[in-house]
This record gives structure tokens, C-alpha cells and sequence, in this order.
């Protein structure tokens, strides 16, 4: 599975949280809601979730191999350096 697109849409005024992204996989999937969050000395994506009614929150959607999510957050992320690279320039 391939990613094909990925659309990165800035959060201004969030702490933790910096971005959410749109992924296109394959010209036929897209998941939205990919959260880009700061954990303060690095950045990782945290996959769309919902609260279950014990309170958990549970993944609606995540990589199966620890290969892909490397590179699917490899992906999303230098989407997101360069969205942020554009918008300073703006």
C-alpha cells in the first residue's frame, strides 16, 4: 500500500497538538483525523480513535507492522515540516 497524497491542515494555539493530516493510500483509501502531536522533545502521529464506553479510546483505524507505521509517520511528518516551512513563508 502506497501513500499517494497527504494534505496537512495546522492547529494554531494547541499546546500538543500541531496538525492533522489526510492520507491517500493508493489513490483509493483516505484517512482523515492523523493527529500530529509534540510530546516535547519529539513529534509522532496518533491514529484516528474514538471513546468506547468504559472511556478508553480506541484506534479506528492503525498500521499492522511497525515497518509501515515507521513509514507512514516518516511520510506525515516531512509533510508536515513542509507545510510549516510554507506557511512561515507565506
Amino acid at each position: 500500500m502506497e501513500v499517494t497524497d497527504i494534505k496537512i491542515r495546522l492547529v494554531n494555539g494547541a499546546d500538543q497538538l500541531k496538525a492533522f493530516a489526510t492520507v491517500v493510500f493508493d489513490s483509493a483509501l483516505v484517512v482523515h483525523n492523523i493527529k500530529i502531536v509534540s510530546t516535547g522533545d519529539k513529534l509522532i502521529i496518533a491514529m484516528p480513535s474514538r471513546q468506547v464506553s468504559n472511556g478508553e479510546y480506541k484506534d479506528i483505524v492503525h498500521p499492522i507492522t511497525s515497518s509501515f507505521r515507521t513509514e507512514l509517520s516518516r511520510k506525515v511528518l516531512a509533510a508536515y515540516e513542509a507545510e510549516l516551512q510554507q506557511a512561515e513563508h507565506s
